[in-house]
């Protein structure tokens, strides 16, 4: 059994929160209010993980104020990491097979995409194609970190491992029609998981995230569940990556601020990322054994 709870008479509840646009601030930092609900929630016995696209380097700092336990589901899905160890476990990695057909797809399709490797306890990042301005910034914001090592030489064109190996992701962000066709030839041709959506560089620019067929928020929440032994999943989300993990929650919150589809799949809407909602949600839950978790009408 995986601590982080205690037993009681009620239902043993595991909340399961994505990071930005729903746990986090609209600087995408977590306020100090949230970091306080949430050990305040903890230290009264709450289950509390966190479940995200991003990778341990940047969730380890974002959740350094708070007093968690159970392991957090990163990479949406591709691992489980321990904050209190530091290690990786878990994983999903993609086939060999399956990432060449990948790599040779975004090739054809000249899209530049970073490459992520799983290690044992880092993540070794590679990049194929010239790197745009956003992705120098998304380095330069990531690149002073124990659990990550980019291999991107200026020109961004890596010396890519062969046979690949050990993949857990691929991940882009381009110009939209540009990720779309590269989407779409991926999941027409290739046994794997990929998404297509838009984040916080707006509609012009396009993120594509390509996994294992096995790795999922979703699944990984199942697999917490078990751990844990919860009886019932209550998860928290604002966009279209959310959307497996909702469905599977035994009640599916989403903010405010969440694109219509997740909200149409919520059973509970609460205000905006902005107001500390989530963890509020969370410690009132706990206090209150529990708060009303009926779903809305």
């Amino acid at each position: 059994m995986i601590p982080g709870g205690t037993e009681n008479n009620m239902e043993k509840t595991l909340f399961v929160s994505d990071l930005d646009g729903t746990l986090l601030s609209s600087d995408s930092r977590l306020s100090s209010a949230s970091a306080d609900m949430l050990n305040n929630a903890i230290d009264n016995g709450a289950l509390f993980t966190v479940a995200t696209a991003r990778t341990p380097s940047t969730v380890a700092l974002l959740m350094s104020d708070v007093r968690a336990s159970l392991p957090f589901i990163v990479m949406t899905g591709s691992a489980l990491w321990s904050p209190l160890t530091g290690d990786f476990f878990d994983t999903i990695t993609i086939s060999r097979e399956s990432a060449e057909r990948i790599f040779d797809i975004i090739k054809r399709h000249s899209l530049p995409a970073f490459i992520y490797c799983l290690g044992k306890n880092r993540i070794d990042i590679y990049h194929t194609g010239p790197l745009s301005v956003n992705e120098k910034k998304f380095m330069a914001d990531r690149d002073d970190s124990d659990y990550k090592v980019f291999h991107v030489p200026g020109d961004g064109n890596s010396v890519i491992p062969h046979p690949l190996s050990d993949v857990s992701l691929f991940y882009s962000m381009q110009p939209t029609a540009l990720v779309e066709s590269a989407y779409h030839d991926i999941k027409e041709h290739v046994d794997c998981n990929p998404i297509f959506y838009h984040d916080m560089f707006g509609a012009e620019t396009g993120i594509l995230e390509v996994f294992s067929p096995l790795a999922s928020k979703a699944n990984a929440v199942r697999r917490l569940k078990e751990m844990t032994g919860a009886t019932r999943v209550v998860a928290f989300g604002d966009n279209l990556n959310d959307l497996p993990m909702l469905r599977v929650a035994d009640v599916a919150v989403a903010v405010e601020n969440a694109v219509d589809e997740v909200k149409a799949a919520a059973d509970i809407i609460i205000p905006p990322n902005t107001t500390d909602s989530v963890a509020r949600f969370i410690l009132d839950s706990t206090l209150s054994n529990p708060l009303s978790l009926t779903p809305q009408a």
